[in-house]
């Protein structure tokens, strides 16, 4: 939503508080539908056919959600090619391979949401939308929580196990990084009159926005004296962390 919203307001040029409120409010007004769009496209590169459509919204958040830093919705794209070939290899079906291949991970999308596994989620959101019995089996066994009940189910597995242990597909240091973002970013909302809080520069800083209705001035600077003390309590990180509280009051009136 930024990069688009960056990218909308370099085109139009008029740039103030304003107009960025509402490039930002019109953008997460289409997001949904951006999200279905990259969701149907990776349907369309695959030449799945009859997949229920509620299922792209599903797919396209999956851009946005990474394991191990590798991207969930390329992982998804390459199971499906890596279990299709190898369906055709062993004369297994090759749509259920495809399919089963591309939502074995759909869960994903929800699982910080609903409580569940992905893999459950995956299964539940399968089933809701139509799919087989079939496709639905070899995705509750991708991880080897359940007996695998044919051989699609098999070389679904396979497929996962291929696509995530091929050299640099995942990395351990991208996980633990984002971790320490949403620490910090955890540490700093946890204090009374914080609305929201964010990580910048890398988790070199962190830009904290307070209500300006619950703290007054002087508060505000003292907040930001014990959220600085926190963040080095509580965590570890690499050289220093700049802590920037903002307390910003708006007066809106209108003239009639």
């Amino acid at each position: 939503m930024a990069k688009q919203a960056i990218e909308t307001l370099i085109a139009d040029g008029r740039i103030h508080p304003a107009r960025i409120e509402e490039i930002v409010d019109r953008i997460k007004g289409n997001f949904d539908s951006y999200l279905r769009k990259q969701g149907e496209a990776a349907v369309l590169e695959l030449g799945i056919r009859d997949l229920n459509p509620e299922l792209y919204f599903y797919l396209g958040k999956l851009k946005f959600r990474s394991s191990f830093g590798q991207n969930v919705l390329e992982h998804s794209r390459d199971v499906a090619w890596i279990a299709a070939f190898l369906a055709r290899e062993v004369g297994a079906n090759v749509n259920v391979c495809k399919r089963a291949g591309l939502l074995h991970d759909v869960g994903k999308a929800i699982d910080r949401e609903t409580e569940g596994t992905h893999t459950s989620l995956s299964v539940e959101l399968t089933r809701k939308f139509g799919e087989s019995a079939a496709v639905q089996d070899a995705i509750a066994s991708h991880h080897m929580d359940t007996a695998f009940t044919s051989i699609e189910a098999v070389l679904i597995q396979a497929a996962d196990s291929i696509s995530a242990a091929r050299p640099g597909a995942r990395r351990e240091i991208l996980e633990t990084y984002i971790k320490r973002l949403e620490k910090l970013e955890e540490v700093s909302k946890s204090f009374a009159g914080v609305t929201k809080a964010y990580a910048l520069q890398a988790g070199r800083e962190v830009r904290v926005i307070v209500n300006a209705n619950e703290l007054d001035d002087n508060r505000t600077f003292l907040i930001c004296k014990d959220i600085a003390r926190k963040i080095q309590d509580e965590m570890e990180y690499p050289g220093q962390i700049k802590v920037s509280v903002i307390r910003e009051v708006r007066a809106i009136e209108y003239a009639k």
